[in-house]
């Protein structure tokens, strides 16, 4: 293992609150190996589409490779090669009692970021001045769908995370996710009504123009 900066080293048993100042995502991944499995990369891609992409994070393998290289280089996970006859191999990676108290440490201690809402299509409908209706409208309904379909694969993961033992929070966190797309769809229902009424408006400011 390379030498490690003393910032960057997991936290010393009597010292709980010091831990290494990873980027979410990478406590994100630690997270994720925390429920005494032993996972490898496609693993932990499965586990993070099956309920972090709900509320968090949709990670792309480079992405979680990435992170998993850099929390083994800091000594937080450990890794094995399975099934050898395999040119490339499999690579399996396990927490380590350094990561568990990082992990732990970071849960508990770190304050959590407010949460950063960027919704592309409500940008989208705040310049609706400059957008075609029509178009806006269209914007508005693929968001419905999409949001509707999240809504359906959240019960479906929420039902799935209940049946794994350890996996009671993350039940919780999914049935959130539930309710949070269901409000999605309610809410482009009632924008979907305001831009009926803001066409019908529209046209009534043209006629009157029209009739000067």
């Amino acid at each position: 293992m390379p030498d490690i900066p003393p910032s960057l080293r997991s936290p010393p048993a009597d010292n709980p609150e010091s831990y290494p100042p990873l980027r979410a995502t990478s406590w994100a991944v630690l997270g994720l190996l925390s429920f005494d499995e032993e996972l490898s990369g496609y693993d932990v891609k499965k586990w993070a589409d099956w309920s972090l992409r709900f509320f968090y994070w949709a990670p792309s393998y480079s992405q979680i490779y990435g992170e998993l290289h850099k929390l083994e280089d800091l000594g937080l996970v450990t890794s094995r090669i399975v099934d050898k006859n395999d040119v490339r191999g499999k690579r399996l990676y396990r927490i380590t009692a350094d990561g568990e108290r990082a992990v732990t440490a970071w849960a508990n201690e770190s304050p959590a970021e407010p949460a950063v809402l960027k919704h592309g299509v409500m940008l989208r409908m705040w310049l609706g001045h400059t957008a075609d209706p029509a178009k806006l409208r269209e914007v508005l309904l693929a968001h419905r769908e999409q949001s509707e379909r999240m809504r359906r694969r959240a019960i479906a993961d929420a039902e799935g995370a209940a049946a794994v033992p350890g996996w009671a929070y993350p039940e919780v966190v999914l049935n959130w996710s539930v309710q949070y797309y269901q409000d999605e769809v309610a809410r482009a229902d009632t924008m979907l009504a305001d831009l009926d009424r803001l066409a019908k408006s529209r046209k009534r400011d043209a006629k009157r123009q029209a009739g000067r």
